[in-house]
């Protein structure tokens, strides 16, 4: 071997492990941790969302929110677009708890289902930007495609009698049809 295909004494080969190892080790670090099922939230943090969105689209003949995998669609949101709201979730859930425990002194998962629907009213009447937000992105995790984490087994579209919806740009045109003049 010449000294050109060396750099400082360590080989091609070497430089190749060393690089592979702490793309490992640093991989290791990131992203969701072994046997975590959540990506942002917490599981106590992810109790009191399930409890908020499920007074928002509650069980009936059809999945409620959290049935629908809208906790899972909002979780995997906050670390990719609705990572501008992580503070937001952060705070307005803490808050949700805080008043919770304030008027009914329990959290609010533990609550009875009609004290939940009483908790989040409160929450949407003082904490009205937060509620929204939980709201809209409820919403989009429970219509939206499921390919995003949300509306588990097409939930929300068997409830409106859907078929699935054709993708934008496919799907448009009947290719094996003959064109008509």
């Amino acid at each position: 071997m010449d000294a050109g295909n060396k750099s400082h004494g360590v080989t091609r080969r070497q430089f190749v492990a060393v690089g592979t190892l702490g793309t490992a080790v640093m991989a290791a670090g990131c992203g969701p941790k072994a046997g975590a099922e959540w990506e942002f939230l917490t599981d106590a943090q992810a109790q009191t969302l399930k409890a908020i969105c499920d007074q928002i689209i509650p069980q009936d003949d059809f999945p409620s929110a959290s049935e629908a995998g809208v906790l899972n669609y909002i979780d995997r949101q906050l670390v990719r677009h609705y990572r501008p709201h992580q503070d937001a979730y952060r705070d307005g859930l803490e808050q949700a708890e805080a008043q919770s425990r304030k008027r009914f002194g329990n959290p609010l998962p533990e609550l009875a289902a009609a004290d939940q629907l009483a908790a989040v009213t409160d929450l949407e009447r003082d904490h009205h930007a937060f509620f929204e937000l939980v709201r809209n992105h409820t919403l989009e995790g429970f219509y939206g495609s499921p390919r995003h984490g949300g509306n588990r087994d097409e939930a929300s579209w068997m409830m409106l009698g859907l078929g699935d919806p054709p993708l934008l740009g496919r799907a448009q045109y009947d290719l094996a049809k003959e064109p008509q003049r």
